[in-house]
């Protein structure tokens, strides 16, 4: 296949300033989960730290660890372990840890008792999405268990976070007023949370009130517009990521383009994805395996490049996503991960 994924550190650079601008005075995390959302891991962080980004959000443990060889100094946030192996692998590469159940708590505490470290944790209440975190219900008894074990060294409790779906402003508030009240209970423990986090990209643009002293930004470092929301241009991004392949063949009628759904381009896209050719846009009417096919234009080529999505003038991930019914995250995490990868400065 003649597919490859182009990424522009220089968009990257300019989005990461956008986003420290948009939300100051609160610290924006960059999340960096599924390989830096296809864009690559080694690069995205390479580059993050040189733009003076010192919160990094990892999702799972592995991803963390991978972090902290490319960012020693940095502050890289985990919070999908299972088990005390994981527990153990995060304090050893002193990632901050995600705590969203009591079980999990217990197994922070046990190992860092057993690795004569505190480790450094971050409660989750869960506000209504329940994607993890403690029920309210369940809070005030998890807090004076956490408050115990800090007074034991065991952990240091430095942030209170949480999910929310972004679905309606109304439930929004409604999760955040669960939010507040949690971390009042959790200072009536005597805990004193240095970061709360709860706000994710499209609320930590559009509503001031939800970013407190930090935003866990993903999809909007990457240039990834939230569907049904306001364009790249309006937020100030700028698209990081392009999916390019090679004309491999010119018939009479269609040219034929070396990506399909091998590359992790959805089946159901033929029919609705535009490609910017140097003909001009044209649809996919097929995609197969390793190829795609494309109405035939004046003074094809193989080895010319089409773009199928990603930067003008072709569509965004999000415009694509949007014509199939998800969203643009969905688009490019399903890129195959071993697809190429090409950078530009």
């Amino acid at each position: 296949m003649s597919a490859e994924f182009v990424v522009d550190l220089a968009a990257l650079s300019a989005n990461i300033r956008t986003v420290r601008e948009r939300v100051a005075p609160a610290e924006a995390m960059l999340v960096v989960k599924d390989d830096a959302y296809r864009h690559g891991l080694d690069s995205v962080v390479s580059r993050a730290v040189a733009e003076g980004v010192t919160w990094f959000g990892a999702l799972d443990v592995c991803t963390g660890v991978a972090v902290r060889a490319l960012a020693p100094d940095a502050r890289v946030f985990a919070w999908m372990l299972a088990g005390r192996d994981d527990v153990a692998d995060a304090l050893g590469a002193r990632l901050d840890i995600g705590v969203g159940s009591a079980a999990l708590l217990e197994d922070v505490a046990a190992v860092a008792q057993t690795r004569a470290v505190t480790a450094d944790v971050h409660l989750k209440i869960d506000t209504g999405l329940h994607r993890n975190g403690v029920r309210p219900q369940e809070w005030p008894v998890f807090v004076d268990r956490a408050a115990q074990l800090e007074a034991l060294g065991l952990v240091r409790v430095v942030g209170i976070w949480s999910h929310i779906g972004e679905a309606s402003d109304a439930d929004d508030d409604d999760a955040r007023a669960v939010f507040d009240a949690a971390v009042a209970q959790a200072r009536a423990a005597g805990l004193a949370p240095q970061k709360l986090h709860l706000a994710a990209s499209a609320a930590a643009f559009a509503r001031p009130e939800f970013r407190y002293d930090m935003v866990r930004i993903g999809a909007f470092h990457y240039g990834i517009r939230s569907a049904d929301g306001p364009s790249e241009a309006e937020l100030g991004l700028a698209i990081v990521g392009s999916l390019q392949a090679e004309v491999e063949k010119v018939g009479r009628k269609d040219t034929i383009i070396g990506a399909g759904y091998v590359t992790g381009l959805m089946s159901t896209a033929a029919g609705v994805l535009t490609a910017a050719t140097p003909g001009g846009r044209l649809p996919v009417t097929e995609i197969a395996a390793e190829t795609l096919r494309i109405p035939h234009w004046d003074n094809a080529e193989a080895g010319q490049v089409v773009t199928l999505f990603g930067t003008a003038p072709a569509d965004s991930a999000t415009d694509l996503a949007e014509r199939l019914g998800t969203i643009g995250e969905e688009i490019v995490l399903r890129l195959a991960s071993d697809l190429p990868r090409t950078y530009r400065a």
